[in-house]
């Protein structure tokens, strides 16, 4: 049955072509004003920079609520237990702030590192928050291994300490990582979360399924660009495709990538009404990237494929570079025209989550 249905959904999907306008998607990114820029060694949060003494934050994801405001689910994780302990003790917590690029005020964790309902799953990464159908959708990352059932909190700390050499780390940790979604009819929940992952490695990515980005395409269809491994490709990572009839899944993963020709990660996806196609922004080793697709299947680069370099610029001239500039996020109105990039940086032992105001031109 599940399979006729599968064949049902996937001959609806190609029996309805979409039509497309010319990618003349052009962005520009205005400077930050430099008043925004102490935040960055006070370490305290101000427009259009998001930070805390004690914690690293990371992967923020931002959508306006019916109460106007908007509401930014990101990760952290303890500054006491070090950088990597993003794939042991990371948490999402849910902000919120009256204007989308801050100041953004902490209201509860969303999704701790660990909870009774999700087995002996641990961590809770890459978030991204989504509403379909008048219901919130939370997507995020877990991971388990065996080695940890026993004296698991003292074995993650020492991994997260040890790092990417940890046997743990090598073998249990990173390949078991998977993607999740929780639901809610809430913001503030209750989230239920999936009790399996909901999409698995296949044809175009091995190893894990992490940096899920979903969005709804005009025909009801959910596309998802997911990251894996590149089989065979030495340690290159893949964006891989996926489409699914609910926000729940079931997925499944299509016989070509988004990306395959680059090393990429981090990717947020979304669907412009007014231009009637599909763009995703990622992140390379030197800057952030932006593709396109007419139809949701076959992806290109964008006309603007660089949206910016590895760089927070500023109004008075200057550009604070940090170590590391990741996991783009884009807020769109509600006709898909987009409105700000979000990035998270590190530099040295401090991590922000940096709002840059998007104008379309």
């Amino acid at each position: 049955m599940c399979a006729y249905l599968g064949m049902i959904f996937m001959a609806c999907v190609f029996a309805s072509p979409l039509s497309s306008a010319e990618d003349d998607l052009q962005l520009q990114i205005p400077p930050l004003p430099a008043t925004s820029r102490m935040a960055l060694t006070d370490m305290q949060s101000r427009p259009y920079i998001i930070v805390d003494i004690d914690w690293f934050n990371w992967c923020p994801s931002v959508l306006k609520a019916e109460d106007g405001k908007y509401h930014m689910f990101h990760t952290r994780w303890p500054k006491s237990i070090g950088f990597l302990s993003w794939l042991t003790h990371s948490e999402i917590v849910h902000a919120v702030a009256d204007n989308p690029e801050g100041p953004y005020r902490i209201l509860a964790v969303a999704m701790p590192p660990t909870g009774k309902d999700r087995g002996d799953w641990f961590t809770s990464h890459n978030s991204k928050i989504k509403k379909f159908n008048n219901k919130y959708y939370l997507y995020f990352v877990q991971t388990r291994g065996d080695s940890f059932a026993k004296d698991g909190e003292t074995k993650r700390i020492e991994m997260a300490k040890t790092g990417y050499q940890h046997p743990l780390w090598k073998n249990e940790a990173r390949p078991n990582q998977r993607t999740f979604v929780a639901s809610a009819n809430s913001l503030e929940g209750p989230w239920k979360v999936s009790k399996e992952p909901i999409i698995q490695p296949e044809k175009t990515i091995t190893t894990l399924t992490v940096n899920p980005a979903v969005c709804q395409g005009p025909n009801g269809t959910y596309y998802m660009i997911i990251k894996g491994d590149k089989p065979g490709g030495n340690g290159m990572r893949n964006q891989a495709l996926a489409i699914a009839p609910q926000p729940e899944g079931p997925w499944t993963i299509q016989d070509k990538p988004v990306i395959d020709n680059l090393d990429t990660e981090d990717v947020s996806m979304w669907y412009d009404q007014t231009r009637k196609r599909f763009y995703a922004v990622f992140h390379a080793h030197t800057f952030i990237g932006m593709m396109t697709s007419a139809d949701g299947f076959n992806w290109e680069k964008a006309k603007q494929y660089k949206l910016i370099s590895k760089g927070i610029p500023f109004d008075d001239g200057t550009i604070w570079m940090p170590d590391r500039m990741e996991r783009p996020f884009v807020l769109t109105d509600e006709k898909g025209s987009p409105l700000m990039l979000y990035v998270a940086c590190r530099k040295e032992n401090m991590s922000a989550n940096i709002a840059l105001p998007l104008k379309v031109f």
